[in-house]
């Protein structure tokens, strides 16, 4: 799953500036287990039933959701692939085959079903799953969501090219069946899926191989029910307000600025095994420094007392954040890289140079990340957890967190590439960005590179970044699992993808590799029991043989809230907040 903010703060290099000030004299809740960061559990609960409840809860109030940068990408559940967006939506606004609910006991989230009355029931060799759904469950408007609607959200899934930022292109078409040919309702001009029928209240989708991890693709907001009238669905229409399925609706919504859900009366409680519904409204708010950010959390006054922020608390503030007792910390199963343009940078011999390059210490310093809780020493592209995974030295000899501009330098030389330019974006409204700008600047020209800086902003920084027709060769991105599998990490970021179609999808390194490609697809052939070692194995080939991405650092999270608010723990399938649980106590 793709970083929406996440790989803003990438650009930025998640914070600015500080001292190494990362001792606490007080308690942070919650904990970053560094060695299991890709591992987001197996925990199921299939008969779990609504409604839930959280013992002392009050209804009431407003939370305010602070973050620099966010809600600039797709909303639309068919075209939502983004940890913020998919936390804030599938949470509080969409409903979907299943869902995740924390567990306070084990830390862990846990797969429990949503729209369905369990977790699906599969044939014997997992090429097929039957969704039997509960009834019950209104749209926000008060009419009843319906099996075909439901069918309908999948098949839209399919559609790759009126949703390219979705996760059907690297699922739902290479597992369903006649996926590989079917181009949904859109491009399809009408065309129904093979794959996807409907008999009464069941939804039975048929697989081109075994799926056995479906459940928790079933957790996405694009296996949820988009309205069958197209009138309502049209994809310009309904991405400025899907509707909600879910406790709250959206009432205001500005891209990549602001967002106001307040309570949907159509929900029903005792429809739902996870979300609860205390807090009258939620407004989102996006924009400001993280200095400022940081300032209002730690002052906890006036309505900061009902804030939350999803932004990681910089370096420099943690103590004071500490000691508070509001600080949340937990895992993120993400790693944060720098994708290297395959059409424009030919030369491995270049991405070797980068690896050696790049200030990975220096760039933490000055942009306030946490050493060990926000920022992780990497090697691999997966993170350590995620099964099958084991270490090794994409470039070779090459250490974690390891700078030598003289040997990067020989490279480049000994390559005829002395004076390469790279060329990448920076957001000129946002300190941190500049902040990290000006490190790698000074990191690559040590080097033997010619820095370019390329100047955007916060708010059109992911677009600017996706253009395939940008000037630019160096793309921070961030990427997480979407389950602990290897088949979430090297389809999305490796497999090809039509530029002129879908753009670059996931891959923002634009490799296209048929062999690459045709060593994926037998990977998904491969029993169950035999991928994880496969996927770590061809992850390995990737980047000893063409080093398309230079792994930067793990993710972790260390999040803020004020004091009124209760019930905000780490989502570790996404390093986000767990909205489902909040509520405000005004006694606090």
């Amino acid at each position: 799953m793709a970083l929406a903010t996440a790989s803003l703060l990438v650009l930025a290099a998640c914070g600015g500036g500080g001292d190494d000030d990362n001792g606490g004299g007080g308690d942070a809740k919650g904990s970053v287990d560094t060695e299991n960061l890709g591992n987001t559990g197996d925990g199921q609960d299939p008969t779990r039933e609504g409604p839930a409840t959280i013992d002392g809860a009050k209804e009431g109030g407003t939370v305010t959701v602070l973050s620099t940068a966010g809600l600039t990408t797709p909303i639309d559940p068919s075209d939502l692939y983004y940890t913020d967006t998919n936390s804030i939506m599938t949470s509080l606004v969409t409903r979907s085959l299943t869902q995740y609910d924390y567990d306070d006991k084990t830390g862990q989230m846990v797969l429990v079903p949503d729209l369905a009355t369990d977790l699906g029931t599969p044939n014997d060799d997992f090429t097929e799953w039957k969704f039997t759904l509960r009834d019950g469950i209104k749209w926000e408007t008060g009419d009843p969501v319906t099996a075909d609607e439901v069918a309908f959200g999948i098949e839209r899934s399919m559609d790759n090219k009126t949703f390219p930022n979705g996760p059907g292109l690297y699922y739902s078409n290479p597992y369903f069946l006649g996926g590989d040919t079917y181009k949904g309702p859109y491009t399809g001009k009408g065309a129904k899926s093979d794959a996807i029928s409907v008999d009464g209240n069941t939804v039975t989708i048929k697989m081109s191989k075994p799926f056995p991890d479906f459940p928790y693709y079933a957790s996405f907001p694009a296996m949820g029910p988009i309205p069958t009238d197209p009138a309502v669905s049209d994809p310009a229409k309904y991405a400025q307000h899907p509707l909600s399925t879910g406790p709250y609706k959206i009432s205001q919504y500005t891209v990549g600025k602001s967002m106001t859900l307040v309570r949907n009366d159509q929900w029903d409680a005792n429809t739902d095994p996870a979300r609860t519904a205390y807090p009258d409204s939620y407004v989102f708010k996006v924009g400001g420094q993280d200095t400022q950010i940081d300032q209002i959390m730690l002052a906890d006054s006036g309505d900061g007392k009902s804030t939350i922020s999803y932004n990681d608390v910089l370096a420099q503030n943690y103590r004071k954040a500490t000691d508070t007792n509001r600080l949340v910390i937990g895992g993120q199963p993400c790693t944060y890289f720098y994708a290297v343009d395959q059409r424009k940078v030919q030369d491995k011999s270049v991405a070797e140079a980068l690896t050696w390059a790049i200030p990975y210490e220096d760039q933490i310093r000055a942009s306030g990340l946490i050493p060990d809780v926000t920022a992780v020493a990497t090697q691999n592209l997966m993170p350590p957890g995620v099964p099958g995974r084991e270490a090794y030295d994409p470039v070779e000899g090459h250490g974690a967190f390891e700078t030598d501009a003289a040997k990067a330098k020989q490279i480049l030389t000994d390559s005829g590439n002395l004076g390469y330019e790279v060329k990448f974006l920076f957001s000129t409204d946002s300190d941190s960005s500049v902040s990290s700008k000006d490190t790698l600047v000074k990191g690559l020209e040590a080097a033997g590179f010619k820095a370019t800086p390329v100047a955007t902003t916060l708010a059109k920084s992911v677009a600017d970044r996706d253009d395939v027709n940008g000037d630019i060769n160096l793309r921070s991105y961030g990427w997480c699992s979407d389950w602990p599998s290897g088949a979430t990490w090297i389809p999305p970021i490796f497999q090809s993808t039509d530029l002129n179609e879908v753009g670059f999808g996931t891959n923002e390194a634009a490799f296209n590799n048929p062999d690459v490609d045709a060593k994926i697809n037998a990977v998904f052939e491969l029993p169950a029991e035999e991928q994880p070692k496969a996927w770590n194995d061809l992850e390995q080939e990737i980047m000893s043989t063409y080093l398309p991405v230079v792994p930067r650092y793990y993710g972790g999270v260390a999040q803020m809230h004020g004091s009124q608010i209760e019930g905000m723990n780490i989502d570790n399938t996404l390093g986000m907040p767990t909205f489902r649980d909040i509520w405000v106590n005004t006694a606090g």
